[in-house]
């Protein structure tokens, strides 16, 4: 295919390979001061969040995804320090020998080189992807979405900025346009980026998965439950339930359905209380629809079959009755998306079970999964959420955007 941006993907290349030279010590430097210049900008940020947020419908899931207010900036600047404070895993050595031919192997941490992100309304996501692969001596090149363009141009702005004053090739950060076509070059730009990550809907993570040459690691999209066993924690599940769900409706982490052991309907409107207050919508199965007499008649419906398997993205969930413990483990591995999975018991061999058995990227025990985070698995701010097994696989940080290199060190030696 042609590339009308072909020249902006070789910039890019040309300066991952300058990133190697550049110290640790100027590195987190840098970082830190662009954290800071966010802050210092927070206005300009948020006036050009303003004008994304103008064109879109309150109503809708992505809103909250895209607004950006002074404590959200605040906490992004965060996770930026976090980052320049953590240890890089570039150079670091994984394994070394020495053969009986005298051949010293190394195997070292090192770049990936270009990193492509695609994602829809999520301008923090423009500031989090820059720490992490700075950090890590990669450029990267983001695709966002249109929803956020204004915010994403003030953000990268500002970076650009900070490199431009340490006279840093600022390519290696690159915005590209808005529009779709930009997507489809970047997706084919085999010789310039080394893998792609989209984040954001299913749809999204599945057009790329399709039409992508390039490499892909796919993330984001999260289906998640929460199995209240017979042997579930009433005042444990009514918080973590509330949690999961209410915290942020509109991230991958937030609960969409609650499988509820049939022994405990009858506590079904205790755990259901600050979901209530909260003014969550709840689709619920004909069993646990029969025993929510307490929740407002308004924000309860029947259930479907397409309720189930669906990421709402919005204070929105499904209610589902078992029978035990391994039909709750069917309809898992049936709807999950294999990002974020929980358990409420207090019944350690039932634990056991379903933490060995359900296959996703995070799998909990009496725990929200709200948790599922880079931050707050402490690895600083995150590039996203792998919901795939190979080459990485949960909150995809500062190791898991790094590769490996073979290096032989010898004296004259040839293989006969």
């Amino acid at each position: 295919m042609e590339f009308k941006l072909e020249k902006t993907f070789q910039n890019a290349r040309n300066a991952s390979r300058a990133l190697i030279e550049i110290s640790t010590e100027e590195i987190n430097s840098i970082l830190v001061e662009i954290a800071d210049k966010a802050i210092a900008n927070t206005d300009a940020i948020l006036e050009a969040n303003q004008k994304d947020l103008d064109r879109m419908d309150k109503n809708d899931p992505k809103y909250d995804r895209l607004l950006l207010n002074a404590e959200r900036i605040a906490g992004i600047a965060g996770d930026i320090k976090n980052v320049a404070n953590l240890e890089s895993p570039i150079g670091k050595l994984i394994e070394n020998k020495v053969l009986d031919n005298g051949l010293d192997i190394s195997r070292i941490k090192v770049p990936i080189g270009v990193i492509g992100v695609i994602y829809e309304a999520r301008p923090n996501v423009s500031f989090d992807v820059f720490a992490i692969c700075f950090k890590t001596q990669n450029a990267c090149i983001l695709k966002g979405g249109s929803d956020a363009e204004f915010s994403n141009i003030a953000i990268v702005n500002i970076i650009k900025e900070v490199l431009k004053s340490h006279n840093i090739n600022t390519d290696v950060v690159t915005l590209l346009p808005a529009d779709r076509s930009a997507t489809t070059e970047m997706l084919n730009a085999v010789k310039y980026v080394d893998v792609i990550i989209p984040r954001g809907s299913q749809g999204l993570i599945n057009y790329v998965r399709e039409n992508a040459k390039v490499p892909v690691i796919e993330t984001g999209a999260g289906i998640v439950h929460i199995y209240f066993d017979k042997d579930g924690d009433v005042a444990k599940g009514a918080a973590i339930i509330a949690n999961a769900k209410t915290r942020r409706v509109s991230v991958c982490n937030a609960l969409d359905c609650l499988l509820i052991h049939e022994s405990q309907l009858s506590n079904l409107n205790k755990l259901s209380t600050e979901l209530a207050e909260k003014g969550t919508t709840i689709y619920a199965d004909e069993k646990s629809f029969a025993q929510l007499t307490n929740y407002p008649k308004d924000l309860l419906n029947k259930a479907d079959k397409d309720h189930f398997g669906t990421e709402f993205l919005a204070n929105t969930m499904s209610i589902k009755t078992v029978e035990n413990i391994d039909e709750a483990l069917n309809h898992i591995a049936e709807y999950s998306s294999k990002h974020s999975e929980a358990i409420i018991s207090e019944n350690a061999e039932t634990i056991t079970k379903y933490l060995n058995v359900v296959d996703a990227a995070a799998v909990y025990a009496n725990a929200s999964t709200a948790y599922t985070d880079g931050a707050q698995f402490g690895l600083g701010a995150e590039i996203g959420i792998s919901t795939q097994k190979l080459h990485a696989r949960g909150p995809m940080a500062l190791d898991e955007i790094t590769s490996y290199k073979w290096v032989i060190k010898g004296n004259g030696q040839t293989r006969s």
